[in-house]
Formats: structure tokens, C-alpha cells, sequence
């Protein structure tokens, strides 16, 4: 009974936390919520990568590397290809999280994935376009955010 009653306090404590989230990034960047796939809590990560990074995020290419889905080359002798780019703050890699909602969800996005696949893609490097896609796209909507708003801070930069 006392593992129940600690259940539904958390999942009550946790949908109050994400009615906090969605209140905040409503007031500074409402137009996050409105991308298909793009949740609360995917919002509050990307935000957050982009205001502890303001001196790194020159253009989308560094906001992808910052968010781990810059594209690099992984070729060998007799295939070309590439691959996601490992490094960059793990907690933005909200643009996988968006992708695979989209993947399920979205006609165009299931479209151009069943497009890439026709043209010779794997499904990972079909996905690994539609994440640097995504990337570009927030980096856009980042940087149309009023100069003087401030980036939700982390609680280690206090």
C-alpha cells in the first residue's frame, strides 16, 4: 500500500514539474511546443544546451555538434558514408527523441525516411538525416528567440 501511495505522489509531483517545464518555455520560446515531436521536456533540453553554449554556437552546424548530430565521415577503403557525431552534451540529443516520435507520427517524416530507404539509406542513416534536420530546424527557431531573453540556466551555473 505505502509503494502505491509513493507512486501516485510521484506521478503527481512529475506532472506538476511538467506543467512548471511547459509554463516556462511557453513564456520564452512557445513556438518549441508547436513542432510535431517536440515535448516539454526535449524543449527544456535543447533551451538549456543553447543557453549554457552561447559562446559555442556560432551557426546550426555548431548547435548540431552540440547536440550530437553533426554528421562525420566514417568512410572505409570502398564504401562512402557517415555517421552521427558522438560528442556534444548528451542531454540535448533531444533531436532523437524528436525523430523517432516523428518516424511514428508524421506522414512527411515517414515519407522522406520510406524515400531515403528507396534511394539506397539505411534506416540509421535515414534517421541520422532526419535528426541533423531537426537540429537546423531548432537552431532556427533558437535564434529567432528576442536577444534579451534569457536561456534557462542549469542549477550548477548558480
Amino acid at each position: 500500500m505505502a509503494a502505491v501511495r509513493r507512486i501516485q505522489n510521484l506521478t503527481r509531483e512529475a506532472r506538476e514539474l511538467e506543467l512548471q517545464i511547459t509554463a516556462v518555455i511557453d513564456a520564452h520560446a512557445p513556438h518549441l511546443l508547436q513542432r510535431k515531436g517536440v515535448g516539454p521536456d526535449s524543449a527544456a533540453a535543447l533551451l538549456i544546451t543553447a543557453g549554457d553554449n552561447r559562446d559555442r554556437m556560432n551557426n546550426e552546424a555548431s548547435f548540431a555538434a552540440l547536440c550530437g548530430v553533426s554528421p562525420i565521415e566514417a568512410s572505409s577503403g570502398k564504401t562512402r558514408r557517415r555517421r552521427l557525431n558522438r560528442g556534444g552534451d548528451r542531454r540535448a540529443n533531444a533531436a532523437h527523441r524528436i525523430a523517432l516520435t516523428r518516424s511514428r507520427c508524421d506522414r512527411r517524416t515517414r515519407d522522406y525516411l520510406d524515400r531515403r530507404t528507396a534511394q539506397g539509406l539505411t534506416r540509421r542513416e535515414t534517421i541520422r538525416c532526419v535528426k541533423r534536420y531537426i537540429a537546423r530546424e531548432i537552431y532556427i527557431l533558437i535564434r529567432q528567440l528576442n536577444p534579451t531573453t534569457e536561456f534557462p540556466r542549469t542549477a550548477c551555473q548558480t
